[in-house]
């Protein structure tokens, strides 16, 4: 199943990733940290269109803060989502209103703290004969204990690989 997600850096003296927290109660990914995305819709025109799109339903995002930057190769999950990484910057001075279905809170992690391999915590376990490996990026901000974990931490993984390369 085609998404995309928008990997949105904000340019503050110190950068930082705008993540989103997931409401309970939803059918897939609940309560898991992610990127502002979702499904490919028929109407957008490509990966940016559905990045941007998702952000704005989701988060409120306006477009007119957003520099697009590119795009990191696919990410495919267990759950067969095939995810294209749209990666951005944000301009500050955007504000917020986030969709109370989807979105339990909306918070941000420096840039330099995801970007450290020392936090980037490798896991795996087998299930059903099958060994299933994936990453965390524990995160302990003023208010609360993160964890990032899954697809929004192996995208983060391969956005420190991409910048290291």
């Amino acid at each position: 199943m085609p998404a995309s997600v928008l990997v949105p850096i904000v340019m503050r003296e110190q950068p930082t990733i705008l993540l989103t927290e997931r409401t309970t109660h939803l059918s897939t990914h609940s309560g898991q940290i992610a990127f502002p995305g979702g499904k490919v819709d028929e109407e957008d025109a490509d990966a940016l269109a559905t990045a941007l799109r998702e952000a704005r339903e989701e988060i409120g995002l306006d477009p007119a803060f957003v520099q697009v930057l590119g795009v990191l190769p696919h990410y495919m999950t267990g759950s067969a989502f095939v995810i294209t990484p749209v990666v951005a910057l944000l301009e500050p001075g955007f504000v917020l209103t986030p969709n109370a279905h989807e979105v339990a809170d909306v918070f941000e992690v420096p840039l330099e703290f995801l970007m450290n391999p020392a936090h980037h915590h490798r896991h795996a376990f087998e299930w059903q004969g099958v060994r299933r490996e994936w990453f965390s990026m524990p995160y302990q901000d003023d208010r609360t204990q993160r964890f990032i974990w899954g697809a929004t931490a192996g995208m983060l993984r391969n956005f420190y690989r991409f910048l290291s390369a």
